[in-house]
């Protein structure tokens, strides 16, 4: 089951800073929402629980519900990227979700919990971490970044965050495994930035002996028919395309075998 944890602000609109809470906004479907703070200082909306299953034709059968019991609990920490900003139904649509409908198509056993927050840097991420891990997670898979590099935050933080909120999971469950999705920073702000930014990610990985992901908009970020008017956030498809990038990961990471 995805469990939508959030979605509050464009990414690099409003939303949550380095250092406060976010703002409350619309959600990716229109309708307002009234955001509720949590004990880690973070404001997100109501927890909204929907069964991931693809729509139905006219006539069609009702899809058989998935029984999850048991299946490795996957959680994913991100921003609006992984939230599905801008989608109609990013219960549905966004790449988390994919993810669940590739593992039941596949019948690989996987419950995924969303918890992508709108407008959140790593040091929101970190902040939300503690509370975030209140529930069993097998695997916790970490999109975080992709703000600090859009506002151009220094990238010596980022990767401090990033090996704080790997400290935090390892405290919480020492036996979830782990899994840092590669981020990059706009070619605008210079090439030694956006050097420094891409080589962080692996730094971190390394050091702390994690899996690391590819980019996760691999073949997405900057092609105009792949993404919104903002030409940050992905169209259906290109979520698509992002969940089919990440799958062998997250594949390997739950250790089942299966091909999308």
């Amino acid at each position: 089951m995805i469990i939508g944890l959030g979605l509050l602000s464009a990414a690099c609109g409003g939303g949550t800073s380095a250092g406060g809470t976010s703002a409350g906004g619309t959600s990716a479907g229109g309708a307002n929402k009234s955001p509720m703070a949590n004990p880690g200082g973070e404001r997100s909306v109501p927890v909204e629980s929907t069964t991931v299953a693809a729509p139905l034709a006219v006539g069609a059968a009702p899809e058989e519900v998935q029984d999850r019991t048991g299946a490795p609990r996957v959680l994913f920490l991100g921003t609006s990227l992984t939230a599905g900003y801008g989608l109609d139904d990013p219960a549905q649509d966004s790449w988390p979700a994919v993810i669940q409908h590739i593992a039941d198509s596949l019948h690989v056993p996987l419950d995924g919990v969303n918890a992508g927050l709108s407008g959140e840097t790593s040091a929101g991420a970190l902040r939300r971490t503690e509370w975030l891990l209140k529930q069993h997670a097998d695997l916790v898979v970490i999109e975080t970044g992709a703000n600090d590099g859009l506002r151009g935050l220094n990238s010596d933080s980022t990767a401090a965050n990033l090996r704080a909120i790997i400290g935090k999971i390892r405290a919480a469950q020492p036996a979830a495994k782990l899994l840092l999705v590669q981020m990059e920073a706009p070619t605008n702000l210079g090439t030694g930035y956006t050097r420094d930014f891409h080589a962080l990610y692996g730094r971190v990985a390394r050091e702390a002996k994690i899996a690391l992901s590819p980019f996760l908009l691999d073949g997405v970020a900057g092609v105009r028919t792949l993404n919104q008017a903002d030409g940050i956030h992905p169209l259906p498809e290109g979520a698509r395309r992002a969940a089919r990038t990440m799958w062998p990961s997250i594949r390997s990471a739950i250790g089942r075998p299966g091909r999308p």
